[in-house]
């Protein structure tokens, strides 16, 4: 079992019943050190699953700083429909979840590489 944490449109019913078949298992959660902002999505299954062309995005952001958010739990097969559904723009990586709880979450490809698993400097 995966714990990956959402923010965005994998907390969506609809969005979950396409990709996973049902509604999965979760529980809220946050993520110190970042805010969101947005990126325009450009891929019309994405759009038309989601509804909009616009979805959050994870920045970092100070200390004070926390997202909202719930930590699904996911099996393989749908932790990789979840890899299928994100864009370019997201990268999976590992993070350590307000509740203490280490979990996958889709950041901002470009900031990936800088991320770290702790709280914020």
């Amino acid at each position: 079992m995966h714990s990956v944490f959402s923010y965005g449109t994998l907390r969506l019913p609809a969005v979950q019943i396409r990709l996973f078949g049902r509604l999965v298992d979760a529980v809220e959660d946050s993520l110190p050190g970042f805010r969101l902002g947005e990126v325009l999505i450009t891929d019309p299954e994405v759009i038309e699953a989601s509804g909009t062309d616009r979805h959050p995005l994870l920045v970092r952001a100070t200390s004070a700083d926390s997202v909202a958010g719930l930590c699904l739990f996911l099996s393989d097969d749908d932790l990789a429909a979840a890899d299928d559904y994100e864009v370019d723009d997201y990268r999976r990586v590992e993070v350590a979840l307000g509740s203490g709880r280490r979990a996958w979450v889709y950041a901002s490809a470009r900031e990936a590489d800088e991320l770290v698993t702790g709280p914020p400097r």
